[in-house]
């Protein structure tokens, strides 16, 4: 069935509660690959796998109390997607103060924006999550649907970031598990197109792909370690655009440019394919 995209955009947003336990949190760091690149008991590790002194990497709050698939973003009235369409194409958050380690919240979730491709569609679902004290973070998350597109609705516009022609000031290399997307998806994100081979060749890819909110957290936590000495309530949003596919097993490498006024721009590549591109027209803020 084509995108309603009129009574998409016309429906009430939905609330939800969410919670979560220091468990969660831990799983999730062990999903973006916490303890993996040192020694398990490394004290820059513990503080994302042990919950003594426990800090909350930023992007935690994409899969918080069942993330995109609690706010219900598939259900909603005008939509009816087929999962094997589906890729993430963006994804931003913005903290309004750091994440506790356990914790519950209300999340708030509205279609922001549907726009028209030609052949595909992007959907904008954005989240906002408060608890008693108030608004904790704010999501947007860009979904690309293939073969959806043509409903007549506006393009949107390009945010497109050119990279510094320089050198960057930082720059990673992190290899990835073969299993990560077997563990990752553990936090909530149980499309089959990250572990069924099958699933995957019906979607057009030769093997199970990463998730690119794995890919994500994966960079995030390079950057936070790297940059900010690895404090990771220092960041104050984050947003990207998923450029192109990875593959557990693979190595990612991260480049990361200061701007100065508390901006960084990063990219992230796959080192096993030539450089080919995984995160672009990356920024985070932080203080």
């Amino acid at each position: 069935m084509p995108i309603d995209a009129a009574t998409a955009l016309a429906a009430p947003p939905r609330t939800t509660d969410l919670a979560w336990e220091a468990k969660d949190v831990l799983l999730y760091h062990l999903g973006v690959g916490a303890g993996s690149q040192r020694p398990a008991t490394d004290p820059d590790e513990l503080r994302y796998t042990y919950e003594k002194d426990l800090q909350v990497l930023p992007s935690f709050v994409t899969v918080a109390g069942g993330g995109l698939a609690k706010a219900g973003a598939f259900t909603l009235p005008g939509l009816d997607i087929n999962l094997a369409q589906v890729l993430h194409g963006g994804q931003r958050i913005e903290l309004h103060r750091p994440v506790p380690a356990e914790g519950r919240a209300v999340l708030t979730s509205s279609l922001a924006a549907a726009y028209d491709k030609g052949k595909a569609a992007v959907l904008v679902m954005r989240g906002e999550a408060a608890d008693e004290a108030g608004p904790l973070w704010t999501t947007d998350t860009e979904i690309f649907v293939r073969g959806e597109g043509g409903f007549g609705g506006e393009r949107g516009e390009s945010n497109r970031i050119a990279l510094p022609e320089r050198a960057p000031e930082w720059e990673r290399e992190v290899p990835v598990r073969h299993d990560q997307a077997l563990l990752y998806r553990l936090s909530g994100d149980w499309n089959p197109l990250h572990a069924d081979p099958d699933f995957a060749k019906l979607a057009g890819f030769d093997r199970p792909i990463l998730h690119g909110l794995c890919s994500y957290g994966t960079t995030l936590k390079a950057v936070v370690d790297t940059v900010l000495g690895g404090d990771a309530s220092r960041v104050l949003s984050y947003s990207t655009r998923f450029a192109g596919i990875f593959f557990p097993g693979e190595t990612l490498r991260i480049r990361v440019w200061d701007e100065g006024g508390s901006r960084l721009l990063v990219s992230a590549t796959s080192v096993d394919r030539a450089d080919a591109p995984v995160l672009a027209d990356t920024v985070i803020t932080y203080h």
